[in-house]
């Protein structure tokens, strides 16, 4: 190729880089932006391979990072089980605190770091380590499992932890007649029908972005869509999920949007969902209602690239809190549907 051809041909190549990257996104992210994004793509892609580090994503964060810069993608239960078993040096959480501190807990001798520390939960703010003290002398002998969307001090305080994917089989596991199912609310209310055998005691703690769907949002889809699969996450009123076709974790969900594959979805659940769905599913349409996560979007590329550059915000956890966090972890993680786990005695 002649000099004048190169010349005409890097300035183009600068000028939209990544390609190869931005196809995977190109749905979603227009491509008048990408210019801006693909420096930190680019960015993180180096830091990744001089620091040993992985970036852990949850499924509510956007395309441009769930699709571009993520190693392991999943629900909570997913990115637990991953996290448990990760190799590498380092850790970048994309999701929220919890999820980071849960990540450390199984990974203690790992550098964890959180892009942003106020990326936070309204699940997990709404208990905790004294209030779980005080259900246990309210309800003596009665085990607690506990929501992963909690902070350490609270896993600290529980028998085993849950997710929204295998909760029911948790509750089974521990054979008993009783149970204190906290925070979420709904979640409790809605593995309640999955386990009548079981008594779930509960705690008033929500989503904020799932309580917010009300019966009435699922009746105006399916006017305006005649036909349209509907599917809720768990984290939604009673009434929400009896309203739907499905109702799973977000990892159940893309399962089914992959297997069943119907000509057009709504997820009730959060707005990212969708679009990460839809990159790999370009011939189903996914009609919104949705709700944004506020602290989901606290991440970007641009505090992940800064957490690898400055080795922040380090994520620590007290030993003597995280040894026992991390057995309600580790149980849960153990439970197989089949497996009985006894109650361990309040500390």
């Amino acid at each position: 190729m002649s000099e004048a051809g190169s010349a005409l041909r890097e300035p183009a190549e600068r000028a939209f880089p990544l390609p190869h990257i931005y196809e995977r996104v190109s749905r979603h992210v227009p491509a008048i932006e990408w210019p801006a994004l693909a420096p930190d793509v680019e960015a993180i892609l180096r830091l990744k391979r001089e620091r040993n580090a992985v970036v852990l994503a949850h499924n509510y964060q956007a395309p441009e990072i769930f699709h571009t810069v993520a190693d392991i993608v999943g629900d909570s239960l997913a990115l637990a089980r991953e996290a448990a078993r990760v190799d590498a040096d380092v850790i970048v959480l994309a999701g929220v605190h919890f999820m980071a501190e849960t990540a450390k807990l199984l990974n203690p001798g790992k550098t964890v770091l959180m892009p942003d520390m106020a990326a936070g939960c309204s699940l997990a703010d709404s208990i905790t380590a004294a209030d779980v003290r005080a259900l246990r002398a309210k309800y003596p002998g009665v085990p607690v499992v506990t929501y992963v969307n909690t902070s350490a001090a609270v896993k600290a305080e529980s028998d085993v932890c849950c997710t929204s994917g295998n909760a029911a089989d948790v509750v089974r596991a521990l054979g008993v007649p009783r149970v204190l199912m906290i925070p979420d609310e709904f979640l409790a209310q809605n593995v309640q029908k999955q386990v009548p055998e079981v008594e779930l005691l509960t705690w008033a703690g929500h989503c904020e972005v799932h309580e917010r769907f009300t019966p009435a949002d699922i009746a105006d889809v399916r006017e305006s869509y005649p036909g349209i699969t509907v599917i809720a996450h768990p984290e939604c009123p009673p009434d929400v999920v009896e309203a739907s076709d499905f109702s799973g974790s977000t990892a159940m969900m893309m399962n089914y949007v992959t297997e069943k594959r119907p000509s057009q979805v709504v997820l009730v659940t959060e707005c990212s969902m969708a679009d990460n769905i839809a990159v790999a599913n370009p011939d189903i349409e996914f009609i919104k209602p949705c709700n944004l996560c506020p602290h989901m979007k606290r991440i970007t590329l641009r505090n992940i690239r800064e957490a690898l550059e400055t080795m922040t915000h380090e994520i620590t956890v007290e030993e003597g809190l995280a040894e026992r966090a991390r057995l309600a972890v580790e149980r849960m993680l153990a439970v197989k549907p089949t497996q009985t786990v006894s109650p361990r005695q309040a500390a």
